[in-house]
């Protein structure tokens, strides 16, 4: 897969694929509705996801694309993809759990404190320097998204759904894997093309749940889409439209503009997602939140212009 090239299409398929992850929090109230559980539905996305991530790989393939050659990867990229893999069986674990128990849009606002903790992260590292337009960006991007989760009252109100203390800090959990995620994307595994490490992640994800639903006997809430088939289509979407094609755009986003630009543009993911709760789940919205929507896209057009040099870019940049 490729992408226009430089920060524009780094930033477009950021874009997309935060429009398109903010789909799994009414989705996988879908699939809780038809009986499955967060793990069982995070093993059905992460494997659907990874069937049709091995179809686009193989498409490029058969067009001449290389082939990785994985036996040549180094302990520290094998160690960073594991890394990779951990980081993202916790996450699915703690997000869609939070999405169960309390409203989409709070459990967004503990996720989405972690462009914060890239942006520390990437400092740290000494990826990326917290110049004054960064700061400027992320502070616009984190008021706007805590308006636009918090702001009127309509969080949680069509559905029964508001804050609870447990859920948040899973919310909060997950915030951390990703930033990790969001990190290991830009400098952990260089060497392998995206489609790839996407692939190993996705892959490697699926095979956590599977482990984790035979050890905790829940194989037969995963297999309830086999009798209740009205369930596979939400799960579909979740795999493909939700897992594969985003996740493969988010580190083809990451490795063209930088972990922190593409943290701070990815924050469109909860006004998506508050939306569609809205619309969907009666968790409705105000015109307050939606004040907080316009802050949030505010800032990510603020960062696109702010004038900074781009990030460089890693060989495997826009290709997969």
């Amino acid at each position: 897969m490729t992408i226009p090239p430089g920060r524009l299409g780094g930033t477009l398929a950021v874009a997309v694929a935060a429009c398109l992850f903010g789909t799994l929090g009414p989705a996988s109230r879908g699939a809780y509705d038809a009986g499955l559980t967060p793990l069982t539905f995070a093993l059905w996305r992460a494997s659907l996801g990874m069937l049709g991530l091995l179809a686009i790989i193989g498409a490029l393939t058969v067009r001449g694309r290389d082939r990785l050659h994985w036996k040549a990867l180094d302990r520290r990229t094998i160690a960073a993809l594991g890394a990779a893999v951990s980081a993202g069986i916790v996450l699915n674990l703690a997000i869609f759990s939070a999405f169960g128990q309390m409203s989409i849009a709070l459990a967004l606002l503990g996720f989405y404190t972690y462009p914060a903790l890239v942006a520390i992260g990437a400092v740290a590292m000494g990826e990326e320097r917290l110049t004054r337009g960064r700061v400027i960006a992320l502070a616009l991007a984190l008021v706007g998204m805590s308006v636009v989760v918090l702001g009127g009252s309509g969080a949680g109100t069509g559905s029964g759904r508001g804050f609870e203390l447990a859920g948040f800090g899973l919310a909060l959990l997950a915030a951390a894997m990703q930033a990790v995620y969001v990190l290991l994307g830009r400098r952990g595994f260089p060497a392998v093309p995206t489609g790839e490490a996407t692939l190993v992640v996705l892959g490697g994800t699926a095979a956590g749940f599977l482990l984790l639903t035979l050890a905790t006997g829940s194989l037969e809430v995963a297999l309830i889409p086999f009798r209740t088939p009205a369930a596979l289509p939400v799960l579909l979407w979740a795999g493909l439209a939700g897992a594969s094609i985003p996740t493969l755009l988010f580190l083809l986003g990451i490795r063209a503009i930088g972990p922190t630009r593409a943290a701070i543009i990815a924050l469109i993911e909860p006004v998506a997602g508050t939306v569609l709760a809205a619309i969907l789940l009666a968790e409705l919205l105000g015109p307050v939140q939606v004040a907080g929507g316009v802050l949030v896209l505010a800032a990510a057009a603020l960062l696109q212009r702010s004038g900074e040099a781009a990030e460089p870019h890693e060989a495997t940049s826009g290709t997969a």
